[in-house]
């Protein structure tokens, strides 16, 4: 028999009597057998539009069944339970998806399994880390545990009309520019360097010139705006950036005196709605000594006088910025564990960006 984990929901009439009502009908089916199921979940509706609210579970049931037939009883169960098909995100009184079935990997014209974008809600990922948190997701190769924790309590919906910005941030000697370079390079995209060289005032600011900490910061946000830009990214195009523009605060907080970061905030508020947002974000992690290791080992004469104290105030910057992230997923690598020269390493985790980033006229998230 195979395992597979069904996902339910319901937001028309007594939802949980519904969901209770498949259950039922799915334990009736000779070839199947129900194991267990997750609690019910509250989810406020994926689409703009005003629905009310679902109430969402996962069972985990052992079958004989093919995908395909189990696919059809599913259909045939939501027919009964009075499910009418209409357009996309539409209310329906009961909604039946496989998740997984075993480790399979089908794509067909009516069946796709996983589920193509059960890694970007978390209500999914919480029945099934109820159920077997160290189930591992057969293209991400990724346990659900892992796959939950990038999401951060959100649900997200991939976009193929935006640009398919792919962010990489961390602290300074973290990596980043390493990484990015190699990513762009395997995937053919885009790279955005961090005018870091370019900045003609870091190198003062660096040797304790704190009056120009202002014009450096203005200076990385103007350029950062002008690369971002809405108008400057095509849509349905990869984009690989060696920085976040949200670091822009973190800094600008360790650098600035209270007169100048005032005028600065009131500069960043008006320029960061031109800005892009990432649709994932690469979260580079390690202990602000080895950052500062590598720091030296560059050797950029104006960074020698970076301290160790410095980076563990960015750190904490960091952490507080991703501890309450909403806007994508976050993928955290500790860069101590990340071999870049591995070209295995670097396979992995570009399997997992292709899972989460939408190519306009795909149909769906790249998860071959």
């Amino acid at each position: 028999m195979t395992t597979a984990y069904i996902g339910l929901g319901s937001n028309l009439g007594n939802r949980e009597d519904y969901i209770n009502s498949a259950l039922k009908m799915l334990a009736e089916v000779s070839d199947i057998e129900v194991a267990r199921v997750s609690e019910l979940i509250k989810t406020a509706p994926l689409s703009q539009a005003e629905q009310p609210e679902y109430l969402n579970a996962v069972v985990e049931l052992r079958t004989t069944l093919s995908p395909e037939d189990l696919f059809e009883t599913l259909v045939n169960i939501e027919t009964a339970l009075g499910r009418i098909r209409q357009k996309k995100w539409s209310s329906r009184t009961i909604d039946l998806d496989i998740l997984l079935f075993g480790q399979e990997v089908i794509d067909s014209p009516r069946l796709t399994v996983p589920h193509p974008q059960m890694h970007l809600r978390s209500f999914v990922l919480k029945g099934l880390c109820r159920l077997n948190g160290d189930l591992p997701h057969p293209v991400i190769k990724e346990s659900v545990n892992e796959l939950a924790n990038r999401l951060g309590g959100c649900d997200f919906v991939p976009n193929p009309d935006l640009p398919q910005l792919v962010s990489i941030a961390g602290v300074i000697g973290v990596g980043k520019t390493t990484l990015a370079k190699k990513l762009s390079k395997r995937l053919g995209c885009q790279m955005l360097p961090e005018p870091y060289d370019t900045n003609p005032f870091m190198p003062d600011v660096y040797a304790g010139k704190k009056e120009l900490a202002l014009d450096s910061q203005l200076y990385f946000l103007t350029s950062r705006v002008e690369q971002l830009n809405h108008n400057t990214l095509k849509t349905g195009q990869i984009y690989i950036s060696d920085y976040i523009f949200d670091k822009e605060l973190i800094y600008s907080s360790q650098t600035l005196t209270p007169e100048q970061l005032t005028l600065y905030e009131k500069v960043y508020q008006l320029s960061n709605r031109k800005v892009t947002l990432p649709v994932l974000v690469i979260y580079l992690t390690d202990l602000p000594q080895n950052c500062l290791e590598r720091i030296h080992k560059r050797n950029r004469p104006y960074e020698q006088k970076i301290e160790q104290q410095f980076l563990e105030k960015l750190d904490a910057g960091y952490e507080q910025l991703f501890n309450n992230w909403k806007i994508c997923p976050v993928i955290r690598k500790q860069t101590s564990e990340l071999d870049y020269t591995d070209d295995a390493n670097i396979d992995h985790l570009i399997n997992q960006i292709k899972c989460y980033v939408m190519i306009a006229d795909s149909g769906h998230v790249l998860v071959k």
